[in-house]
């Protein structure tokens, strides 16, 4: 399956993501005959130019200046109309509700009622539609997203000169991993940041892959420091669909009860640890203590370190990510003299009845608990025969 990752370090425009994707391989010469069907009169350029000195591709919308303000079922029209694919067409009208939904909240409106200006401008119509295109035409199923850089300072808009992030944009990416570094300048746009909020899976890291290419979407200003351009990787998953992106959080605790810990424990299980351990350590004064060790999802890891502050003594955690490797596995029930127990079976053979089951059997008929483990065993081994 492919795959693809923006590297936003230097932020995320429109015509960077389209930039980046047509360099990362996307024909330019079909994106721009598929955006006319669009109606808007506008015309498009690519050019290859430099930041920093490194080679990169400039998408540019021709567009005569227009004072005209869309709402959003104008601009739903627009693209229902087109020739896009249908899969283009629903991510575009997706990114479009979205932003829609933001300016509806910083402007105190409804949805139905919102004007869009700068982002109802038919370059950012095309930049909209543009970018879902190129990752349709690239074959991307998944895309992710590093953290975004948003910049810093002012920007000017039709509201007047307002901080950045602009409200819309801050609004886009409530709950996502953001920073600010570099020159004070607008870096992430709301159209850039309307893009990676609805069609990125996940922000993060770029996640496991075989990397199949690379692109530059350069943005309008050329910044001393640093190249202002968006990276887009082009990857392939690995065939073992088992490659997984955890995250490990831990904590040094030695003032914590036992009993403390246990309930801990069941605490993080229930609410979506996949794993958790705890390692014996010496800590500092030479104070026996333990380290905690929870395996988490990207998606989890929130609730999960909110959790270990709230029913631990610590007072911070690190986090960091790691690949995670999970042998392909199914579940077969097969029936003991005691009654069923399921079978977990990985792809390479190996299997293990499930502790839960025997547990409860045992419990039961009153047996011990290996007696049920090896009974299963042995009706497993019975049917694989």
């Amino acid at each position: 399956m492919k795959i693809g990752y923006w590297d936003a370090f230097s932020g995320i425009s429109g015509d960077m993501a389209i930039g980046s994707l047509v360099d990362a391989g996307a024909s330019f010469e079909d994106l721009a005959r598929e955006l006319d069907s669009l109606g808007t009169g506008a015309r498009f350029r690519l050019e290859r130019t430099r930041r920093r000195g490194l080679a990169a591709a400039r998408f540019t919308v021709d567009c005569e200046p227009q004072n005209k303000h869309r709402r959003l079922l104008q601009i739903l029209e627009m693209i229902e109309r087109s020739s896009l694919p249908a899969e283009v067409k629903q991510n575009a009208a997706d990114v479009f509700r979205r932003l829609a939904q933001a300016e509806a909240k910083v402007h105190g409106t409804t949805v139905d009622q919102v004007h869009f200006h700068e982002v109802g401008a038919v370059d950012s119509i095309c930049d909209v539609a543009g970018a879902c295109l190129g990752l349709h035409s690239l074959g991307v199923k998944e895309l992710y997203c590093s953290p975004l850089n948003l910049g810093s300072g002012t920007v000017k808009t039709e509201h007047g000169i307002l901080p950045v992030p602009a409200p819309a944009t801050a609004e886009l990416l409530n709950d996502k991993p953001v920073y600010a570094s570099g020159p004070a300048a607008e870096l992430t746009t709301p159209t850039g940041a309307a893009l990676a909020a609805t069609l990125a899976k996940e922000f993060g890291p770029m996640p496991p892959m075989k990397i199949l290419g690379a692109g530059y979407g350069a943005g309008d200003k050329d910044f001393a420091g640093q190249a202002n351009v968006l990276r887009f990787t082009l990857g392939e998953t690995s065939q073992a669909a088992e490659s997984t992106v955890v995250t490990l959080i831990e904590a040094n605790l030695d003032d914590c009860p036992p009993q403390v810990l246990g309930h801990a424990f069941e605490q993080l299980f229930a609410a979506g640890a996949l794993d958790v351990s705890l390692e014996p350590l010496l800590m500092k004064k030479n104070r026996q203590g333990s380290l905690l060790r929870v395996m988490a999802t990207p998606e989890t890891q929130e609730k999960l370190a909110d959790l270990i502050f709230a029913e631990t003594s610590t007072l911070g955690l690190r986090m960091y990510r790691a690949e995670r490797r999970v042998l392909e596995r199914r579940t077969v029930e097969v029936e003991t003299p005691h009654g069923k127990v399921r079978i977990k079976v990985a792809a390479n053979g190996s299997f293990a009845p499930e502790y839960e089951d025997c547990r409860r059997l045992a419990l039961e008929a009153g047996v011990p608990l290996r007696q049920i483990l090896s009974e299963a065993n042995l009706a497993w081994l019975k049917n694989t025969r």
